[in-house]
């Protein structure tokens, strides 16, 4: 099993802590892993992407080219990832940041409007969670009990209330993947 994954969106959507806690869990759980963040000088705002191999095997290199799985919190990640997401690939859009979408016909593709279901929820920093749920309930990359073991370990007393929604979040994504 090897999962080659690029989470891409503006600084602040938090496409980079995508790939830290998919990378963590998958750590945690025994998996080899490798987690490359690239980002432009702008931080907040600017463009934001992260690189992040799963492995059952030893990882020969970070540096992802072929995606099995992209995340794209904006439209200018489909535009600039979208095209070499392999065949069979999994896309997950978030609706509200991208409107064109995708022409792509030969991939898996979930598109949910992640912006509204975080203020649903109740905090808007949690849309990056969503995806982490449907990646969770499409591919089983990594187990639930280990994003909230990590969660609460990282959440419980600093901000509960954020604990929980990112929680509820994760289990939203799970069910949009169904």
């Amino acid at each position: 099993m090897k999962y080659e994954i690029i989470s891409s969106g503006f600084g602040g959507q938090g496409a980079l802590t995508i790939g830290k806690f998919i990378a963590k869990a998958a750590m945690k759980e025994g998996k080899h892993v490798s987690w490359l963040p690239s980002y432009g000088p702008e931080m907040r705002g600017g463009t934001a992407n992260v690189s992040a191999v799963i492995s059952d095997k030893m990882i020969a290199s970070p540096i992802v080219s072929f995606p099995d799985i992209l995340i794209a919190l904006n439209q200018p990640s489909i535009d600039k990832f979208g095209v070499d997401l392999k065949e069979g690939g999994l896309m997950i859009i978030n609706t509200d940041m991208c409107p064109k979408g995708t022409d792509r016909t030969d991939v898996d593709v979930v598109a949910v409007p992640m912006n509204q279901i975080a203020k649903e929820i109740g905090n808007t920093k949690v849309l990056n969670m969503i995806a982490i749920g449907i990646i969770i309930g499409k591919k089983n990359l990594i187990k639930y009990e280990t994003i909230e073991a990590d969660l609460t370990a990282f959440l419980e007393k600093k901000n509960p209330e954020l604990l929980k929604a990112n929680l509820l979040a994760i289990q939203k994504g799970m069910e949009l993947a169904k």
